[in-house]
């Protein structure tokens, strides 16, 4: 019932988006005329010819999947398929229009196809933060049965746990294994209602857990007991997932390939060179020219602003590690009186950062415009020539310092593999409340699920994190 509602309420927004975007496509373009589209000798309205990509852009988005309860709350792949969906749409009317030889009007189409992928984004972004507003309180989750060894249930569950945006949540865990004792099973946090690999057993701890999936933790049911529990949870209408080992690897690496009924997951090596690179660094330039023409005044502005505020530079160079371990000069809009590194020693012992790095909320150090420049993450738009200068690119790692890259192991020299971003992961997910162990974990993951699509969604992602303020001090 839940999720046909979720579903209603999508239906409902798309239609909503849609119908806006090309009401505005049609005005703007013909505005209080009463254009037609020549379809051979029929001359159709262009209010029906409006009415019709309505409705076929609504039957689009459902029939490419963008309402599957499952892509809510969580993740990119809802956005894609959204984007996938409306460019398919306009790639068939073009192709249609050429063979059929219709004189389909440009405009029209060029206004209501970028507008209609904004708005349809727009709204799913919007339901999506009610959703997880909604699970993040308990509300709209489904009960989850964790099956697998101690270990890989317990880190199945903690995950599951600590992103109740996924909409999941584990009630009780069945155990493959017949010990129900070790350090593993203290990370579970739920009651442990069964183990062995009995189909009857799994199916009595479904039933007592009232849970409305079952997730599989590694390898550790066998196929034919597998295959069975698949055929007994549908009868029971009970979700079934599986969550390989696999951790930190994003869905553009994985690729299942079916071979005598067992599916092969492959996982490709991350592709850091070649065209793509060319592509993310031929957007860097672009991006970073149109920025700074923009902000050209506002730039000024702030750089006087910090002469005033206090004695020094209006802006600051710090030595941090790029690719490969290349040292440069990232610079920043000064935020602290001149001898705040003098000032360090004695503050030490308040650090408020997360062990590696100093930070301090109320740090003395820091000026009152710096304060608020801090606050705003507006120190850091000189950046873009260092993006220009090709030191960083607009999304990437953070860009540590020489004391960091020190403290480093072998996993964490592979943030080193990409230039630093002016923002990335670390920026949108809490930046200095992050722990240390956290900002590595994110870094890492980026380097290793790199991709063009998500450089986008860290870019509007960092509009939110910058206005929300969250860990910046």
């Amino acid at each position: 019932m839940v999720e046909q509602d979720g579903r209603l309420k999508i239906l409902l927004v798309d239609f909503l988006c849609i119908t806006w975007a090309v009401a505005i496509a049609e005005l703007l373009r013909f505005g209080l005329e009463r254009p037609s589209l020549g379809i051979g000798s029929v001359q159709t309205p262009y209010p029906l010819v409006s009415l019709v990509l309505d409705v076929l852009w609504l039957v689009t988005l459902g029939a490419l999947g963008t309402r599957e309860p499952r892509l809510q709350g969580f993740g990119t792949e809802e956005y894609r398929r959204v984007t996938t969906a409306s460019l398919w749409l306009f790639g068939g009317i073009a192709i249609i229009s050429y063979v059929l030889q219709l004189d389909t009007a440009r405009g029209y189409v060029a206004v209501a196809l970028p507008l209609g992928i904004v708005s349809l984004l727009v709204g799913r972004w919007t339901l999506r933060r009610a959703l997880i507003a909604r699970r993040q309180s308990g509300q709209y989750l489904r009960r989850v049965l964790v099956i697998g060894g101690a270990y890989s249930a317990a880190h199945l569950a903690r995950q599951l746990r600590a992103h109740p945006a996924a909409g999941y949540q584990p009630v009780a865990a069945y155990l493959t294994t017949p010990d129900a004792t070790g350090p593993a099973l203290d990370g579970l946090d739920v009651p442990v209602i069964g183990n062995g690999l009995s189909l009857d057993g799994i199916l009595a701890a479904v039933d007592a857990a009232a849970a409305g999936s079952v997730a599989i933790s590694g390898a550790d049911v066998d196929p034919p007991t597998l295959r069975q529990l698949g055929w007994s949870l549908t009868a029971r209408d009970v979700g079934m997932f599986m969550a390989p080992a696999l951790t930190d690897v994003a869905g553009p690496r994985i690729h299942m390939q079916p071979l005598a009924g067992l599916p092969l997951i492959h996982v490709t090596t991350p592709n850091l060179e070649g065209p793509k690179a060319v592509a993310k660094r031929g957007f860097d330039v672009c991006a970073a020219l149109v920025l700074l023409i923009l902000l050209a005044i506002p730039m000024w502005l702030v750089a006087f602003l910090v002469k005033v505020d206090s004695s020094g530079p209006a802006m600051f160079r710090q030595t941090r590690i790029g690719r490969s371990g290349e040292v440069f000069s990232m610079l920043k809009f000064r935020s602290m009186v001149t001898d705040a590194e003098e000032q360090l020693s004695r503050l030490t012992e308040l650090n408020q950062g997360n062990g590696v790095l100093f930070k301090l909320k109320d740090d003395p150090r820091v000026t009152k415009v710096g304060r608020f420049i801090r606050r705003y993450s507006i120190d850091e738009l000189p950046q873009l020539f260092n993006v220009l200068r090709g030191d960083m690119s607009l999304v990437g790692p953070r860009p540590p310092l020489p004391v960091e890259v020190e403290t480093y192991d072998d996993f964490a020299h592979r943030r080193l593999l990409v230039k630093p971003g002016l923002t990335g992961p670390w920026q949108v997910s809490g930046r200095s409340d992050l722990s240390w162990d956290d900002s590595i974990r994110l870094d890492l993951y980026y380097v290793e699920n790199w991709s063009m699509f998500q450089d986008m969604i860290y870019l509007l992602r960092t509009v939110r994190a910058v206005f929300a303020k969250d860990g910046a001090y």
